[in-house]
């Protein structure tokens, strides 16, 4: 977009809309015009920008460009909320919720507990009408997220229209489906995750098979991968808004405004999630103690760690940060970042450590927050998030030959 059209645009509009009169002279319409162009040279130059993308291997470059060009696209934030943190609290209120149809499936697991699966089949699917080589996209949605989840309905709608099929993975416990053994879930232990791989892939053998992580889904889906290399029936991934580095992002939660606007209400909600299954949990939590938890680290300090055995806390976060296993990914896997995420602190985004490794990409807004990518005047129907998740997606699907060989 060149600017001198946008001023232009944007000084005949004011113009049009602002009456003279209700200023009682000509120095208020003066004003306004010269605050409006003044704000819109101060977004073109600043918070418009084109994201850096981050990747070593050449014909992985080659091959975003090509098929993935939004990752090399100017990203044009909402013009009114471009900042992280309001970018992060409007998104789940502004976005719309596509209507979607589950079949839901709950499996067993090798310990006695239960996954529940939220399946959108897409039967009707026109370019894909026969099921067994329906390509398939895993979607898991962020810590105490499900498959009600607005970005994750986006991300089905996208889905949809391509022809795809999908499956949300649920973590124990949060779906409303009941705890059958005294287990939850956390972002470093993958057996849950390599369950529901290997089931869907077993259902579906031939099937091209992806998946796709938003915030501690991410982080979970970059540690499974991390861990299986190579070895995984998944052909390539996508990451949104994951935290890199986990003693990070709980020191930016911290800080008192984002404890205020984030931490305390985020920690509220780890509660609630395990609140239901209270009788289940307390044959070995003191569960009075974790509910006095006023912050994430607390609650994992009370409840996470000691669930899944860990000394200490920092040995969870050690275990639970995906920088730390970046180098042994195996697979194409294209990871979306906003620098201004307080959940993600943009300094801890593995930049060189995702260099080192020809499998990985990463693209970095310069706005966007945790999980927002608002992007138009009124950001309702589609996200910058969005885009990228369809146009990857499909170029993976259609043309995945072409980075396979890589």
């Amino acid at each position: 977009m060149d600017w001198q059209v946008l001023t232009r645009e944007l000084s005949l509009y004011l113009e049009s809309q602002v009456r003279v009169g209700l200023f009682g002279s000509g120095v208020g319409l003066s004003l306004v015009l010269g605050f409006g162009v003044a704000y819109a040279c101060y977004y073109l130059s600043s918070i418009a920008k084109k994201p850096q993308l981050v990747a070593s291997n050449e014909r992985f470059c080659r091959f975003l460009e090509e098929y993935c060009p939004v990752v090399t696209e100017t990203y044009y934030p909402t013009i009114w909320c471009w900042e992280g943190r309001v970018q992060t609290l409007l998104r789940p209120f502004i976005t719309s919720r596509p209507q979607v149809q589950y079949r839901n499936e709950l499996i067993r697991t090798a310990d006695g507990g239960q996954i529940s699966l939220d399946w959108f089949d897409n039967n009707d699917s026109l370019y894909y009408p026969d099921a067994s080589t329906r390509p398939t996209v895993l979607l898991l949605p962020g810590l105490t997220g499900t498959s009600k989840e607005s970005y994750i309905l986006h991300m089905i709608h996208q889905s949809e229209t391509l022809g795809y099929r999908c499956v949300v993975f649920n973590n124990r416990g949060i779906a409303g489906e009941e705890l059958l053994t005294p287990r939850t879930y956390c972002a470093a232990n993958t057996e849950d995750l390599e369950a529901v791989i290997h089931h869907i892939h077993n259902l579906h053998p031939s099937a091209p098979f992806m998946a796709a992580g938003v915030s501690m889904g991410g982080m979970l889906l970059l540690n499974y991968l991390g861990k299986t290399g190579r070895d995984t029936p998944l052909m390539a991934a996508a990451i949104f808004s994951a935290g890199w580095n986990v003693f990070e992002s709980v020191e930016s939660l911290e800080k008192p405004l984002n404890w205020l606007l984030f931490n305390y209400y985020l920690t509220t909600c780890l509660q609630s999630s395990i609140s239901r299954h209270r009788q289940m949990l307390e044959k070995l939590f003191d569960m009075d103690l974790v509910m006095k938890a006023r912050t994430v680290r607390e609650f994992d300090k009370q409840f996470t760690s000691v669930m899944f055995g860990y000394r200490t806390i920092d040995d969870y976060y050690e275990d639970a940060s995906p920088c730390r296993k970046l180098k042994s990914v195996g697979i194409p896997v294209l990871c979306l970042n906003s620098v201004d995420d307080v959940f993600s602190p943009g300094h801890a985004i593995p930049v060189e450590a995702a260099k080192q490794n020809a499998n990985v990409a990463l693209v970095l807004t310069s706005c966007g927050g945790h999980i927002g990518f608002l992007e138009g005047i009124w950001p309702r129907k589609c996200t910058y998030m969005d885009r990228v998740f369809k146009q990857f997606v499909q170029a993976v699907f259609e043309h995945g030959n072409k980075i396979f060989s890589m």
